[in-house]
């Protein structure tokens, strides 16, 4: 380049506070420069020469191999996100931190041969920070503050999600709809802290009696929705009844006047003349609405 000597342009290429690698179609590492920020990386030379099979897990080895092929076959920058924590790394100790690194990669692909392969630049930027602020407000925009569950929001993504997998795959996901018995007279008769109280106590119940596969909501005011992927009716009306005495015992710590506090509920599942996901949350109310009208503190299972 006119005006830089070699000299000078190679001590540029060494200041750069972002590393800079360059990586050959097989996973070598040709070359590094650069990364002389401090606050967030370690001298990388030393991977020179070296192959990424040789330095990182099978399974992230493979992914960016994989990311170089879609560069090369592209012909043009690529850019994605991804984490890197000890668990990637052959040869750390296994007490080392395990956290995990966010970077952002935008890849280059080269229009010259390093050591007889085609290659990629691959420049690295550590983007955790910002990552964990993303991650934190999507956190608090799903999330219900006053119980802590995933909100209703975040229901209609996953109800939706999980109906795309059911048209597909025929994949089976029943839905309960519950609330608690009673509530208005909760929030009459013993104020609305005691109301509050038993929505938290209801969240409570959900996360200590549900699968870890179940997705518990709360859809508003005292009304809830579990979501359980992979389960028909007939297992899930287990998982209900259970969940329906367990409330009736955690509520029934809120005291007061009058009988404890108990739910009623629906239940239904996905069917394939459904439409749209919210059918299947049509059929939950109309069984909780049935429960109702038979007394309260049951469940009712809608199958149409």
């Amino acid at each position: 380049m006119p005006g830089f000597s070699i000299e000078q342009m190679s001590a540029l290429l060494a200041a750069l506070p972002d590393p800079a690698f360059v990586l050959t179609e097989s996973g070598l590492y040709a070359a590094v420069f650069g990364g002389t920020d401090a606050r967030y990386y370690h001298d990388g030379t030393g991977l020179v020469g070296q192959r990424m099979a040789d330095v990182l897990a099978p399974d992230k080895a493979a992914w960016f191999l994989q990311e170089i092929h879609q560069t090369l076959a592209g012909g043009r920058l690529h850019v994605v996100e991804y984490g890197l924590s000890g668990r990637d790394i052959k040869g750390l100790p296994a007490e080392g931190p395990q956290e995990t690194i966010w970077f952002e990669g935008r890849v280059q692909p080269l229009a010259f041969t390093v050591r007889g392969e085609r290659a990629v630049l691959w420049v690295a930027s550590n983007i955790t920070e910002r990552h964990d602020l993303e991650h934190r407000l999507r956190q608090l925009s799903e999330t219900d503050e006053l119980t802590g569950l995933a909100n209703r929001r975040r229901l209609m993504e996953t109800l939706a999600s999980h109906h795309e997998a059911f048209v597909r795959y025929g994949t089976p996901t029943s839905v309960l709809l519950f609330d608690i018995d009673h509530f208005k007279r909760i929030n009459d008769e013993q104020g609305h802290g005691c109301g509050d109280e038993a929505l938290r106590l209801a969240a409570q119940v959900c996360r200590g009696e549900l699968r870890a596969t179940d997705i518990a909501t709360r859809l508003g005011g005292d009304e809830f929705v579990v979501l359980m992927p992979y389960t028909r009716p007939q297992d899930a009306a287990d998982i209900a009844e259970r969940l329906r005495l367990q409330m009736a015992l955690a509520l029934a710590e809120l005291g007061g006047p009058g009988p404890g506090a108990t739910i009623s509920a629906g239940l239904s599942e996905f069917q394939a003349s459904d439409t749209s996901p919210e059918e299947v949350l049509k059929r939950a109310d109309a069984g909780l609405y049935e429960a109702k009208r038979q007394g309260r503190n049951q469940v009712r299972m809608v199958a149409d």
